[in-house]
């Protein structure tokens, strides 16, 4: 548990992370929730990520920035809920120093991408529906692989700034985090230097990565609602409705809970409701990602039956001809 000493000051090899504060005779069943949660996360985000990358029909700009969601997510899930599973499992609920920085490098860079991934989908959306004409000739495939590289490398060199910083802290005790995976806010809570410049950078940070984004995805959509209002079929409205109301409900589900931990007054009463926050963020919000935005899909379904077919008319010419090559060698002799 402690490494080594300095003086009077003990350095904390190891955290203890506390979780849900759940009984010992509930643990096989809240692995057993958070299992399928994980293997149904993984497998839906893969499969929509390599349906996108298999079918040619799919390479639009909405589906690339929708594979660039579907990997997001499985890094995500893959962060959080291995450890979880594992402390579950083993009723061991320690986790290195290290392992706790890298945890939290790997959390926040996917919750920085992510905040601006949805907000160049929306802007996806808001081109295509309310300026239709320019759509072809802005959403391009140059402009979409820029906002994805400046997406990906600002999301993972702020998270860098971040991690270091909070890596040169000190923590001498207690090692206890009471939450279900290394955040930010218990482990500052631990340090016992001042934190009060790495709060501010953090809060000024979370401002540009939570509030901005999600201003510019709530004012794309508020664009896509007046259009859909001026659609003259009653039907049309309804199936554009039913997307974007559904688009716009994930939206709102993963911001405002990150808004809520992250910026809020640290007060008892929303301290003791920041995990149960966080399992929106970081477990929910993946999961149901590909039902919202691609499962719901008709062309992902679409492009789902092309390419069983194409592995089917590929078995039955292997089988075929497996077949008739038996069947001429037999005749040989």
């Amino acid at each position: 548990m402690w490494s080594s000493e300095e003086g009077n000051e003990t350095t904390i090899a190891e955290f203890i992370l506390v979780g849900f504060g759940n009984p010992p005779e509930l643990q096989p069943l809240l692995f057993l929730l958070f299992l399928v949660i994980y293997i149904v996360t993984i497998t839906g985000n893969l499969l929509i990520f390599l349906v996108i990358v298999i079918d040619h029909h799919l390479h639009t700009p909405m589906y690339f920035f929708l594979a660039n969601l579907s990997c997001l997510e499985t890094c995500y899930s893959s962060t959080i809920l291995p450890q979880m599973l594992t402390n579950l499992l083993t009723g061991e609920k320690t986790i290195t120093f290290s392992g706790c920085i890298a945890q939290y490098f790997f959390f926040g860079s996917c919750a920085a991408i992510e905040t601006y991934l949805l907000a160049a989908m929306s802007y996806d959306r808001y081109l295509a529906i309310c300026r239709p004409l320019i759509y072809a000739s802005t959403m391009q495939n140059k402009l979409c692989f820029q906002l994805m590289a400046v997406t990906w490398i600002n999301g993972v060199l702020v998270n860098c700034l971040i991690t270091y910083l909070l890596a040169q802290l000190s923590f001498c005790g207690p090692n206890t985090i009471d939450h279900y995976f290394c955040d930010f806010i218990p482990l500052e809570k631990l340090s016992c230097t001042d934190t009060s410049i790495l709060v501010l950078v953090l809060f000024l940070l979370t401002f540009i990565f939570t509030v901005t984004p999600f201003l510019l995805t709530l004012t794309s959509y508020a664009c896509i609602i007046v259009s859909i209002l001026k659609i003259p079929s009653t039907t049309g409205r309804q199936k554009a409705f039913s997307t974007c109301s559904s688009h716009l409900m994930v939206v709102c589900l993963f911001y405002g809970t990150l808004i809520i931990v992250y910026m809020l007054p640290d007060t008892p009463i929303l301290r003791d409701l920041n995990k149960i926050f966080s399992v929106f963020y970081t477990v929910l919000t993946p999961l149901i990602n590909p039902l919202i935005y691609s499962l719901r899909n008709k062309e992902v379904h679409r492009a789902v039956r092309r390419i069983c077919s194409k592995f089917t008319v590929s078995a039955r010419s292997q089988l075929t001809s497996s077949l008739s090559f038996q069947f001429i060698s037999k005749s040989k002799f």
